[in-house]
């Protein structure tokens, strides 16, 4: 079955396709189609409290082109959110309705926990049974969401006003900080058979560059030298020598930068990095919706 899931966040806006099925009892998600512009409606917002009219203007026309596609595909179904950016720009109303009217497509702004609980939804340790704790961490532009996972269940989630976007403008708060680490404090490595497991564009070129890509896994040790070298990188050598798109070269440091605060934090020596975020959790969850509403017709049919 193939679904279709937009992300409006803080640097780039998503257009996800999907084909979802059950594979041995498991739920798999195969990409059919990723699109992704870079629209940072996060430079506005976090630096001015709006987003500006030519930020605006992108974002119509990238909404717009993006329906354009769905009607082409046709999914089953598909769900539109946004996310840090739009939450806190004060004109976000205004910008939803337009969507509404020139794209034709509901925009969903969801708080942070609720983007928290979706990405962590997709559990991509549901058959692994040596992790009793998961850390599920999601890195944004102007957010970054983390899900704790006992036991292939949500037992707690936050979400913190730390982004890529925002470090890069200086709008992260020292305050914001010391409540991260104070929150992750209860999740040291003294929690039995914990994994971190990280989400977003950079963690996964991150991984792809200094970790071990088929395993999907990348070392605290590895992640700091990685840091360390980006950080003596100049941008344009990022770009031209490293194989970064323009909108990643710059963003990427700061990501890094905070999944080594949560390693830190927590003491791990690993992060996991399945390559998930929030489309792919909408994705899911449509799914899921699809199959109760076949189970509830088929008990109203009897």
């Amino acid at each position: 079955m193939l679904f279709a899931a937009i992300d409006i966040g803080s640097n780039a806006v998503r257009l996800y396709f999907a084909n979802i099925f059950e594979k041995n009892k498991m739920i798999v998600a195969e990409k059919a189609s990723l699109i992704r512009i870079p629209v940072r409606l996060g430079e506005d917002v976090f630096d001015f409290g709006y987003i500006s009219d030519e930020k605006r203007k992108n974002l119509i026309q990238t909404i717009t082109a993006y329906k354009m596609l769905i009607d082409v595909y046709k999914p089953i179904t598909y769900k539109a959110c946004a996310t840090a950016a739009m939450r806190e720009a004060s004109n976000r109303n205004d910008i939803i309705q337009e969507i509404k009217q020139k794209a034709g497509i509901d925009v969903k702004i969801i708080d942070g926990l609720e983007e928290a609980r979706i990405v962590c939804a997709t559990d991509v340790l549901e058959s692994d049974c040596r992790y009793k704790y998961a850390l599920y961490v999601d890195v944004g532009g102007g957010s970054t969401e983390i899900s704790v996972v006992k036991n292939h269940k949500l037992v707690n989630s936050n979400s913190f006003r730390i982004g890529t976007i925002r470090m890069l403008l200086k709008k992260d708060e020292p305050d914001e900080w010391h409540r991260l680490k104070n929150w992750l404090s209860a999740y040291s490595s003294k929690i039995e058979n914990l994994i971190c497991v990280g989400s977003g564009g950079n963690i996964n070129k991150l991984a792809k560059i200094y970790g071990n890509y088929e395993e999907r896994l990348l070392t605290y040790k590895n992640l700091l030298k990685a840091y360390q070298q980006i950080k003596d990188t100049p941008l344009i050598d990022r770009i031209e020598k490293m194989g970064m798109r323009p909108d990643r070269a710059d963003v990427i440091e700061p990501a890094a930068q905070i999944f080594i605060s949560i390693m830190e934090a927590i003491n791990a020596k690993t992060i996991y990095v399945p390559k998930i975020g929030l489309p792919d959790g909408l994705i899911h969850e449509m799914y899921n919706e699809e199959i109760m509403a076949k189970h509830d017709n088929q008990k109203m049919s009897y």
